[in-house]
């Protein structure tokens, strides 16, 4: 590391708070909070090294895609609601070679979705455990699905080389793992309430299917 760097650490305290925040009324997600939250769980896979590799920079692009959108054309882009709104009515989606927001955070929903259930596992492992079990089950109920052959074989693959949870989790939260892990449950219960929020709009405006 350079002299001067200071590693900052993966903070779940504040992946709740931003997505705490991101719930706001008529059952919609406030985009902003829901990007500030995904940036700070890419910190996690960041940390993390390669092992996250086949998914690291892919989400890292979407969401500056998405914070784009959003500094564009700011009144149409503060809640998903909002945005899937003035997509379908600007016939944006129909737009094969049009970057669009809704197709975007589809990607991140589905990592949200990865996220959640790695995090989860790994919540009930004790320090000693091996974390590449519960990754890969994890990876195979949610992204894998959404994943060619090639890509799916590399990941699986790449989580072999995951450390015991004691050790991954001084990697990523440094000295305040015991912070971490007590609120990893909260922070749980407000990210299934986003990702059900979320999902149910995409499935109220049949976006799930978006190429």
């Amino acid at each position: 590391m350079a002299e001067g760097c200071e590693l900052v650490y993966f903070d779940l305290r504040l992946v709740h708070d931003h997505f705490d925040r991101a719930l706001v009324q008529d059952d919609d997600i406030d985009l902003k909070a829901y990007l500030d939250a995904y940036n700070e769980l890419y910190k996690f896979f960041q940390l993390m090294g390669t092992v996250f590799g086949f998914v690291s920079s892919d989400l890292k692009q979407k969401i500056e895609v998405l914070i784009e959108l959003m500094n564009k054309n700011e009144q149409c882009y503060i809640t998903i609601k909002s945005m899937i709104e003035y997509e379908k009515e600007s016939n944006i989606l129909d737009k094969g070679d049009c970057t669009n927001g809704s197709r975007t955070l589809l990607r991140l929903h589905r990592g949200l979705d990865f996220i959640r259930e790695f995090l989860r596992q790994l919540g009930e492992l004790s320090d000693s455990d091996k974390t590449s079990s519960c990754c890969q089950d994890a990876y195979n109920k949610t992204l894998a699905k959404h994943h060619p052959w090639v890509i799916r074989k590399a990941a699986i693959v790449a989580m072999y080389a995951m450390p015991t949870r004691e050790v991954l989790l001084k990697k990523v939260c440094g000295t305040d793992v015991q912070r971490n892990v007590d609120i990893l449950p909260k922070m749980l219960e407000v990210t299934a309430d986003v990702f059900n929020r979320t999902h149910n709009l995409y499935e109220l405006h049949e976006l799930h299917s978006l190429p």
